[in-house]
């Protein structure tokens, strides 16, 4: 969208607004600026957050300037300003600051462009501000999403997005190209199970790619690696040939080439976490005529093999039903499913035939239809629940506000698969689920409201269709319990996920005023109940749900948030850590306070999120425990319990004291 065609599409009045309060800012004297500076940036917020306000504001960013919109405040100065600050700005909830720090960055463009002169910045500084801006806050020009995001404004939301385009194409993408390689690895070192947004950016790689970016960039074999994996991932598809050009060289291939396309694919797979559309038309041609290729195109090992050789009629008919080109991603959920060998539990073989012939109701196949353009709206479903079957840790609560919903999916599909597939079965059939809470029985289709409001973004197939219930159903249990005076939680945990949940409740705040309450008790129950030198070395057994509170990159609190606590162990270097599942679809985040989670490199498997003990300790603040046996275990050091407690106020209980 142009500048022109952006201002055309708002609102003419909203328009006239802006252009009278730069005019009565410009006609006021320094001395009483700040009297009118206020009315300005009121009416600039007004116009960024509508459709095409951005580029109405870029048209206009020299008038405000010369009137004197950033007079006297931090901005005034663009010599002086961070690339590095610019983050922590957008992740603020101040209209103020937003406004503000758009028009800082349309300041920026208009330099970079020529078409304003700044004494202190030059045309190629600002292109280098801009760039590392660019480089800092990806996500922004992705679409991803965070806890910080979703707690925004969504009109913010799409405006940051329109800005962020903007500068992506003033700056050019090309001086971005390592900062998205490595972004996009970031990402696929999580093994997310709806890979859209990253897809995307390949895509753009490729594009970057052909244009010349990768003559420049020292990560070129990076994007090499990414690119050929979902274009070109073998020899008999290497220049990209196309579905049916690559169907009819696979029946002139002899044995050896046919094996060595198998083993490619696999590599390719288990390389990157991506699935290439050739590797579903391969699987399927094997199916048809090397059924003895099939563990090799699935990259399995003795484990997988086993159980593909114990149920290969139902594997083969998942293949038939599940595995098309345009669900090709399904095949790395389906090699993990085996390499898992749930398989082998008593009623998975039968609740998997269930759902392959599994008839889905009207409403089920529109909403399917409807969020991922499904032409079959059965084999869409079945490869969804193939995926979150092989990966249940990468499960996603997109972007909405469903992390309870989310975590519940992965924490069955993790401990419990089979009662997993009674709800799909429920769900996709009847378009209907029923919990019982304390021996009341509740039915979602009798229930209304819920956190999420219309369609689901970036989800799986399977939270497509369960978590409009359990979100309805979550919503009721804390209906039912919330006369109780305490956190909810307490009493929907244990009853909505399952018997492994513990019943002792444990929470770092009074619920009433959400002032923190008998912190350095909290502090002692949980190394008791989870830090192996003081619980007498016990491990966890199953995931266990918990809440944190989730602070920005400033340590600010952002909100509360569900996750699952998965395994406290050593890391490599010898460090205890805890390691966990977070459904916000990045487990890798900035906290704040140099509390930085990590996704790899400290010895997690795929989809797990660590941090070091005390780091999520300070985050921590409801979990569920069992009754402690009456032993001598090591007591919690002052000088541990003060360091927590010290983290803890300096962030998320700054103000709760």
């Amino acid at each position: 969208m142009s500048e022109a065609e952006g201002s055309a599409s708002v609102d003419p009045v909203l328009l006239k607004r802006l252009d009278s309060a730069i005019e009565r800012l410009a006609k006021t004297s320094d001395k009483f600026k700040l009297t009118q500076q206020g009315p300005a940036l009121d009416q600039a917020a007004r116009v960024l957050r509508a459709p095409g306000g951005v580029g109405a504001c870029a048209t206009r960013i020299g008038a405000m300037v010369d009137a004197g919109i950033f007079r006297g405040t931090d901005w005034d100065e663009p010599a002086r300003l961070k690339p590095v600050l610019v983050r922590q700005t957008l992740e603020s909830n101040d209209p103020r600051s937003l406004t503000v720090e758009t028009l800082s960055e349309l300041r920026f463009l208009a330099i970079a462009r020529g078409d304003r002169v700044n004494p202190g910045v030059s045309g190629e500084q600002a292109h280098r501000f801009l760039a590392q801006v660019l480089g800092l806050n990806l996500e922004r020009l992705f679409g991803a999403s965070s806890e910080a995001a979703r707690a925004q404004d969504p009109e913010w939301g799409a405006a940051l997005g329109e800005l962020f385009k903007s500068i992506g194409e003033e700056v050019g993408y090309t001086r971005v190209f390592d900062a998205v390689i490595d972004e996009i690895w970031r990402i696929l070192t999580q093994r997310p199970i709806q890979i859209d947004r990253v897809r995307t950016m390949i895509g753009q790689l490729s594009v970057w790619t052909q244009d010349g970016a990768s003559d420049s960039s020292p990560s070129g074999w990076g994007a090499d690696r990414l690119t050929s994996a979902l274009f070109n991932p073998t020899a008999a598809c290497r220049e990209d040939p196309g579905i049916e050009v690559y169907g009819e060289r696979l029946t002139a291939l002899d044995n050896m080439a046919l094996s060595q396309e198998a083993a490619g694919m696999a590599r390719a797979m288990h390389d990157t976490g991506l699935v290439s559309a050739y590797h579903a038309v391969l699987l399927r041609y094997l199916r048809e005529t090397r059924r003895d290729l099939i563990p090799d195109c699935l990259g399995l090992t003795a484990t997988g093999r086993d159980s593909y050789s114990t149920y290969a009629e139902l594997v083969d008919a998942l293949i038939d039903r599940a595995i098309t080109v345009e669900t090709a991603q399904a095949i790395y959920g389906l090699s993990l499913l085996l390499e898992r060998g749930i398989l082998h539990l008593s009623a998975m073989p039968p609740a998997l035939w269930r759902q392959i012939r599994l008839p889905l109701s009207a409403s089920v196949r529109d909403r399917l239809r409807a969020e991922f353009g499904a032409s079959d709206p059965e084999a869409s479903l079945l490869a969804g629940v193939v995926s979150v079957l092989g990966q249940p840790l990468g499960v996603g609560q997109g972007n909405n506000p469903t992390c309870q919903a989310a975590r519940a999916i992965a924490m069955w599909s993790y401990t419990d698969p089979d009662y997993l597939l009674q709800l799909i079965a429920s769900a996709a059939s009847l378009d209907d689920l029923q919990m019982n809470f304390e021996g009341t029985l509740l039915s979602s289709n009798a229930l209304s409201g819920g956190l999420a409001k219309g369609r689901l973004v970036e989800v799986d197939p399977v939270s497509a269709v369960l978590v409009p219930h359990l979100d309805r159903l979550y919503l009721e249990m804390g209906r039912l319990c919330a006369d109780r005076g305490g956190d909810p939680h307490e009493w929907i945990n244990p009853e909505m996920h399952g018997w492994w949940v513990p019943r002792r409740f444990n929470i770092a705040v009074d619920v009433p005023t959400g002032k923190l309450v008998d912190i350095d008790g909290f502090i002692s129950r949980i190394h008791a109940t989870f830090h192996p030198a003081y619980n007498g070395d016990q491990p966890l057994i199953h995931p266990s749900p918990a809440g944190i509170a989730v602070t920005d990159s400033s340590a600010r609190f952002v909100g509360w948030h569900a996750i699952a606590l998965l395994r406290v162990a050593p890391d490599p270097s010898g460090e205890m850590r805890f390691y966990f599942f977070n459904p916000n679809n990045d487990g890798g985040q900035d906290w704040g306070n140099g509390v930085h989670v990590s996704t790899s490199g400290n010895g997690e498997f795929y989809g797990e999120s660590s941090l070091p003990f005390a780091d999520l300790a300070s985050r921590l603040y409801i979990f569920h425990s069992q009754p402690h046996p009456v032993e001598s275990h090591p007591e919690v050091s002052a000088a541990e319990t003060g360091r927590i407690r010290q983290m803890i106020v300096e962030s998320w209980g700054a103000d709760r004291v």
